[in-house]
């Protein structure tokens, strides 16, 4: 890049590995100001310059960037619960989380505020059915997930454990907590369960999804998709799953793209998806033991 910025360069234009029009997006994962100015345009637009240039014909083109940086960028995660009601488990935590931070060529819709929408509807239905769970009900939605899950491994790091430390000592409240489950596929249906590595509540999974195999959610699947808010619980010892979702066009179209928007979510899938997420966090909020960890 000093190189290029020594050469006049004013600006480097980068091919979307989309088409149709769409642009992906993705960051550097830092925030250094006065780096040359970079952009993604479509694959068509890339191309169509490209083979103007090919025939030795100048482009003009005129680019308009505002960026912002702040001396202290601060954000905050958002918390919400239902209270547990039972006098011995009432201090007992079962956790749902989704991030509600996204990119700017869209509107974040699949990515993540339909997992947002979702975990506020189904603490909405917890609450219009006057239940009393015996553990606390949990929700969070995080920010600065797309820069490595900073929220959740914040409020871990205050909470649970710090895992970066040394020593890594957990704090009073790492012994209540029973359970963590992570809703970050977009907008598709929820099939069933990836216990990322942690098989022992295999049995329990399947049970719970009793009412909804008929519906198509059937799978418990071992495998470990990693790489969201669910590793900040997983890196201390902390029982942490995510949802197997239908991918629809989730990366084929819209994820982190300017096709992220309104249009592209499956409302019917959603209301099933919130009916499983209010199910999933009653049971666990009801069992008379934690969660296998």
């Amino acid at each position: 890049r000093r190189w290029l910025v020594k050469e006049g360069v004013a600006a480097v234009l980068f091919t979307s590995s989309g088409d149709g029009g769409t642009i992906f997006i993705w960051g550097n994962g830092g925030a250094a100001s006065g780096e040359l100015p970079s952009i993604k345009v479509s694959a068509e637009s890339y191309g169509r310059i490209a083979r103007i240039l090919e025939k030795n014909i100048s482009v003009t083109l005129e680019l308009e960037m505002q960026n912002t940086f702040y001396d202290n960028p601060n954000v905050s995660n958002i918390i919400a619960e239902i209270p547990g009601t039972d006098p011995k488990l009432k201090d007992e935590v079962v956790m749902m989380g989704a991030h509600f931070d996204s990119w700017t060529y869209g509107t974040g819709a699949t990515d993540n505020a339909t997992g947002s929408a979702m975990l506020m509807e189904a603490m909405r239905i917890l609450k219009a059915l006057n239940l009393q769970p015996r553990r606390t009900i949990r929700i969070a939605l995080w920010t600065g997930e797309e820069q490595g899950a900073l929220g959740s491994e914040a409020y871990v790091a205050q909470h649970y454990r710090d895992w970066k430390s040394a020593p890594s000592t957990t704090k009073p409240e790492y012994d209540s907590f029973s359970v963590y489950f992570n809703l970050d596929g977009g907008t598709g249906k929820i099939r069933g369960i990836f216990e990322l590595g942690n098989t022992a509540p295999s049995q329990i999974f399947d049970a719970w999804m009793g009412p909804f195999k008929e519906m198509g959610m059937k799978t418990v699947s071992p495998w470990d998709i990693g790489g969201g808010d669910d590793n900040s619980f997983r890196h201390v010892g902390l029982p942490s799953f995510g949802f197997i979702q239908d991918p629809i066009e989730y990366e084929s179209r819209t994820h982190h793209s300017s096709a992220d928007v309104y249009e592209r979510i499956q409302s019917e899938d959603m209301q099933f998806n919130t009916a499983v997420l209010a199910s999933f966090a009653w049971q666990a909020a009801q069992r008379d033991e934690k969660f296998p960890r």
